[in-house]
């Protein structure tokens, strides 16, 4: 059973103790989940916004709160070797450690208001809500489960002994130790890899491209979270050929060519309304360049591209996995990931034959309450 997590001494019931920060000499607590590093006087939130100082500590205020459920093809996160054409209960809180000026998702991740937590649900609740929904996993995406770490990682495990996987979809931007922590409770994840240059970084994201690529090689190389990556290209900002050709480099020789790469395509929003959408053929143009590099499995998001979204065997060059967005139309791999023609071996995690989900998003609410 999972360990009760500290209640805060006049809080409401969805504010706990955390164990990630310092005090400081001249009087302020220092939150160590992220190199944001915030430093609080009593009563001050972090740029997250949930995570909060309340006497000496700094406190979650968001455990058991949602932002709003729904089960979603575990496509969309995305993730493309990873329990394929399942459903996944996927949910987020509100506030993020970043600043991204095109957020995607910045009526949740950005929001300062307490009521865009609608929904509350303790982690066995989630559970199961999950198994009854038929879902092969929980995912804790919207915004970034780095700034609800403790809440995540006690649905993971609750997930975990009912026989479910736990996806984290993450920027992340995130410390040593509460990597450490966050991850032990993680089946897969999704990283975002924003841009490969420290000044879009700075400028876009105000966060930084270094603290990345770090987690990117913690979780491919000293975990067993199976891992993908996906690069939003913005038009004009992060998606020049010399960009896209670094970026693939990097990921062929720090992290080898069987980590799937998507790369999808932007819509103007938040603070970048003035930018217009990604083509595709930007989109195919950064999937050649990948697989010049060396890049295996590479695909584009956000559009139709049935080709380029489409899983090849490197053994025999059979379309393995056809896919249409969110829907697979083809599947010719057993059930444990190996290619129907010639046998060879196609990285992920696998659990039978694919599920039929298909493309459906089905939102849901719950009724309970945190703890």
């Amino acid at each position: 059973m999972r360990a009760e997590r500290p209640r805060v001494d006049g809080a409401d019931e969805f504010t706990v103790g955390t164990g990630f920060h310092r005090a400081l000499d001249d009087g302020r607590i220092e939150c160590t989940v992220c190199p944001r590093a915030c430093r609080l006087r009593e009563g001050q939130r972090g740029l997250c916004f949930v995570r909060a100082r309340a006497g000496d500590q700094i406190v979650l205020t968001s455990y058991g709160r949602s932002s709003g459920f729904c089960v979603d093809p575990i496509e969309k996160k995305p993730l493309g070797h990873f329990l394929p054409g399942t459903p996944v209960l996927s949910f987020g809180t509100a506030g993020c450690n970043l600043g991204c000026r095109f957020c995607q998702n910045w009526d949740i991740s950005k929001s300062r208001e307490i009521d865009t937590l609608a929904s509350a649900a303790s982690p066995e609740a989630l559970v199961v809500e999950a198994k009854r929904l038929g879902c092969k996993s929980i995912a804790f995406t919207y915004n970034d489960p780095t700034v609800f770490l403790e809440y995540a990682a006690d649905c993971a495990d609750a997930a975990r002994e009912a026989g479910l996987k736990a996806v984290a979809v993450s920027a992340g931007y995130i410390n040593a130790e509460a990597r450490d922590e966050l991850y032990a409770h993680m089946d897969a994840a999704n990283i975002d890899l924003k841009a490969f240059t420290e000044e879009f970084y700075k400028k876009i994201a105000f966060a930084s491209l270094g603290t990345v690529l770090e987690t990117l090689e913690y979780l491919v190389h000293e975990t067993e979270v199976w891992t993908e990556i996906t690069t939003l290209l913005i038009p004009g900002h992060n998606d020049s050929d010399a960009e896209i050709a670094a970026e693939c480099a990097w990921i062929a020789e720090h992290l080898g060519p069987d980590v799937p790469l998507h790369f999808t395509a932007f819509h103007p929003d938040f603070k970048m309304r003035d930018v217009p959408p990604t083509p595709p053929s930007t989109l195919r143009r950064a999937r050649r360049i990948a697989i010049e590099a060396g890049l295996r499995y590479v695909y584009a998001g956000n559009v139709h591209d049935t080709a380029n979204q489409t899983t090849y065997c490197p053994g025999c060059g059979e379309a393995l996995v056809v896919r249409d967005w969110y829907r697979i139309d083809r599947y010719a791999l057993s059930d444990s990931g190996q290619c129907s023609f010639c046998g060879a071996n196609i990285p992920g995690v696998y659990d039978g034959q694919a599920g039929d989900w298909g493309p459906k998003r089905q939102p849901i609410r719950l009724a309970g309450t945190s703890h």
